[in-house]
C-alpha cells in the first residue's frame, strides 16, 4: 500500500524518533508499504517520520547511483545492490566533509548543496532483527547520513546557512501549504483541509 508523505511543516519531522523493538506490530507490512512508497515516489530511501511514524526506522536503495560514471570503480560496487532496512541504528561520523546537491520527498522541488562527512560506520537492526555493523563511504554514505537525520528529527534544510533558508523561506512556506505539484500521495501540513493529491 502507499503512504502519504508528510510535507515540511508536519511535526513528526522535527522529532527524534523512538528505537522501536522486534514486536512492533505488523513491522513486515509496514517495511514493504515504506518500499512501495519510496519507489512510487522515485526516491532512493524513506524513513518512518516522513510517513507519519516516529519511530527509528528507515529504507534505501542506492543501486541507481551505481550505474554514475563519474564514481569510482570502488564506489560503484558499494552502491551495486544497496538495499536494506535499517531499525534503531546508531552512526559515527568520519572523514573530510563534501558538499552535494541533495533533495527529500518531504521537501519537493528544494535542492541544495549540503556538506556531510565521507564516511559513516552504522550499527543497525535489518528486518529479521539481526545486528550488524558497517561502515559506507562517499554517496552510500551521504545517503544513510540523509535519512538517518530524519530519525533524529533533522532536514537537509537545517544544514543550509541563514542565507539560504532565507532565499528558500517562500518555498518551504508553499510546501506547508500544499501549494504544489507533485506526481505522488503526500500530506500537507497547513493545507485548509486534509488533502492527499
Amino acid at each position: 500500500m502507499i503512504l502519504p508523505i508528510v510535507a515540511y511543516g508536519t511535526p513528526v519531522l522535527k522529532k527524534q524518533a523512538k528505537d522501536l523493538s522486534s514486536e512492533y506490530p505488523e513491522l513486515d507490512k509496514l517495511i514493504e508499504n515504506m518500499w512501495e512508497t519510496m519507489y512510487e515516489a522515485n526516491g532512493v530511501g524513506l524513513a518512518a517520520p516522513q510517513v507519519g511514524l516516529g519511530i527509528r526506522l528507515f529504507v534505501v536503495d542506492a543501486s541507481p547511483f551505481a550505474d554514475d560514471e563519474e564514481l569510482t570503480e570502488e564506489e560503484q560496487k558499494q552502491l551495486t545492490g544497496f538495499k536494506k532496512v535499517f531499525i534503531n541504528p546508531q552512526i559515527e561520523e568520519s572523514g573530510e566533509e563534501w558538499a552535494f546537491s541533495e533533495g527529500c520527498l518531504s521537501i519537493p522541488d528544494v535542492r541544495e548543496d549540503v556538506y556531510r562527512q565521507e564516511e559513516v560506520k552504522i550499527n543497525y537492526f535489518d528486518e529479521n532483527f539481526e545486528e550488524h555493523t558497517e561502515t559506507y563511504t562517499g554517496l552510500a554514505a551521504r545517503v544513510v547520513q540523509h535519512e538517518y537525520d530524519h530519525i533524529e528529527g533533522v532536514l537537509f534544510t537545517d544544514k543550509l546557512s541563514p542565507l539560504k533558508k532565507r532565499l528558500i523561506k517562500g518555498k518551504l512556506n508553499n510546501i506547508a501549504k500544499g501549494n504544489i505539484q507533485v506526481d505522488y500521495k503526500m500530506r500537507f501540513p497547513l493545507a485548509s483541509k486534509k488533502r492527499l493529491i
